[in-house]
């Protein structure tokens, strides 16, 4: 039973980790290029840590390696995703007939955006 357990969540996590690939090619701009793939990508990642942690059997050691892991990503992936984000609005990189609400537009009307 616990192989099967570890094989579908594998399978899963790798199968996320594809569709977050795909997404990359398929998308028309920055913005849902960022969004289709790093959402997939983060939860592929916890599903293929949590296989591994059934694995081992989460000794202590592995245990915290893995929890570490799983915390940097779900920590970085979204400062790194907005960071990306920006810069690809200020350099002209968002197609902004894509972008239903446009806030960044509207606080550099206000005069608010550094």
């Amino acid at each position: 039973m616990k192989d099967v357990i570890i094989s579908v969540l594998l399978i899963a996590g790798a199968s996320l980790s594809l569709i977050a690939g795909i997404a990359m090619v398929r998308f028309p701009d920055v913005l849902a290029r960022l969004h289709a793939a790093l959402k997939p990508q983060v939860l592929g990642l916890i599903l293929i840590m949590a296989a591994l942690a059934i694995e081992l059997g989460a000794p202590l050691d592995a245990g915290t390696t893995i929890l570490m892991i799983v915390l940097f990503q779900v920590i970085t992936v979204p400062v790194a995703a907005h960071f990306v984000s920006r810069t690809a609005y200020r350099t002209g990189r968002v197609k902004r007939d894509l972008v239903i609400v446009d806030e960044l537009a509207v606080r550099k009307e206000q005069g608010k955006e550094h």
